[in-house]
């Protein structure tokens, strides 16, 4: 907004580029959508993910056989104008391979000092690019560090449970109605019934698989309604999962009692805040530490600062050293088919070794997330608000 007031006033901004980051199903797409209604902007959606060839950004050279401009000016042509809106989709996802970087072929476009002499290979002049207005998408921020100077990032958080209630009511649900032809008086959703959904259906930051959901039920509803079986549907929390099936998610339901060696951590991922369970037992052996649970190797480095930790303080938590050569630790982290990365689950990891040796339980009830150092620190984390509301999720 701030972007825009100062476009409005100056009619025209050469400043930095936007990239909205944040998890699948949050609006970034439609947030620059609706950033070219409200600037009269025509709209422009460039998919990157995927492109591995310069090429594709800067153009062939005439030379080629079957040669074209790049994507950018091929969009232009399409827009129509000089100042449509530009959205860059995935930068994330861009790749690299023998035939170029396309991110670093992005600089000089995304760049508003160089962008007013953007040079396409095909067409071999150079085109003032200086009235676009650049957006980027992106979920993480793994992205070229010389592209991500130039843009000014702005993260889009996911959807606390009242939002998406919202959401479902205004658009998605009208949206489903429409679209599956379901005519007025035929559907009726009692409430609490899309809370129940998304507690039991859905664990994101967005709502795409809310409206997944949704989708299924309507469609069942008109089936039900052609056949002739019934006239009017009505859908309470009751019977909801008569259309929906089996239950795929435990809302609020805790472990049965505390649990040694079992703390629950809380993660952070592109697909927004996660819980996360953390596992230790040992056995006798010869001091081998085993990790499991497909981590990243961010997390088996807070994996072994957690265990040079718990040894370094061995007796102040009342554990006889010599242990640590006579017993095998191994630690994994479910579910094992699902990739973690990050250093804030070393105060799990700590909780979890203490508690493996020395028998105290761990209290069900309590999650914990913080990166961990040899000497015991406790250092600040990162995705704060998609860790709280994963930790509301699981109850």
């Amino acid at each position: 907004i701030e972007f825009l007031a100062v476009q409005k006033r100056m009619e025209k901004i050469k400043g930095p580029i936007l990239c909205l980051i944040g998890p699948p199903g949050v609006g970034k797409t439609s947030l620059g959508k609706s950033i070219a209604k409200a600037t009269n902007r025509q709209f422009i959606r460039m998919s990157l993910g995927g492109i591995r060839d310069e090429a594709e950004i800067r153009g062939h050279r005439r030379t080629y056989i079957g040669s074209l401009p790049g994507k950018i000016i091929q969009m232009m042509k399409k827009a129509g104008t000089k100042n449509p809106l530009f959205l860059l989709d995935e930068v994330d996802k861009i790749g690299n391979d023998y035939r170029g970087d396309p991110s670093s072929a992005l600089l000089e476009a995304l760049d508003p000092e160089q962008n007013t002499t953007f040079n396409d290979h095909y067409l071999e002049v150079d085109y003032d690019l200086s009235d676009v207005m650049f957006v980027t998408t992106a979920n993480t921020l793994n992205i070229l560090p010389p592209l991500l100077d130039r843009m000014e990032v702005i993260r889009i958080p996911g959807y606390t449970e009242d939002e998406k209630i919202n959401i479902a009511d205004k658009f998605l649900l009208p949206k489903q109605i429409k679209e599956n032809g379901i005519k007025e008086g035929e559907l009726e959703i009692a409430n609490g019934t899309i809370k129940a959904i998304i507690r039991n259906y859905t664990r994101e930051a967005g709502v795409r698989n809310l409206e997944r959901e949704i989708s299924k039920i309507s469609r069942k509803v008109v089936k039900k309604i052609v056949s002739g079986e019934e006239n009017k549907i009505s859908i309470t929390p009751n019977n909801f999962n008569e259309f929906l099936g089996i239950k795929k998610f435990k809302f609020g339901e805790l472990e049965s009692q505390d649990k040694i060696g079992i703390a629950t951590g809380l993660a952070w991922t592109e697909f927004g805040g996660e819980i996360l369970k953390i596992e230790t037992v040992h056995m006798p052996g010869k001091g081998k530490m085993q990790i499991t649970g497909k981590l990243g190797d961010v997390m088996q480095e807070s994996v072994k600062a957690a265990k040079s930790y718990v040894r370094s303080k061995s007796l102040e938590f009342g554990i006889i050293p010599p242990i640590f050569e006579k017993k095998d630790f191994h630690i994994h982290v479910p579910e094992g088919a699902t990739p973690k990365d990050g250093p804030s689950a070393g105060i799990g990891m700590v909780t979890s070794i203490v508690s493996s040796i020395t028998g105290i339980p761990v209290r069900k009830e309590i999650a914990m997330t913080g990166e961990v150092t040899v000497t015991g620190q406790v250092l600040p984390i990162g995705g704060l608000k998609e860790k709280l509301l994963a930790a509301h999720r699981a109850g």
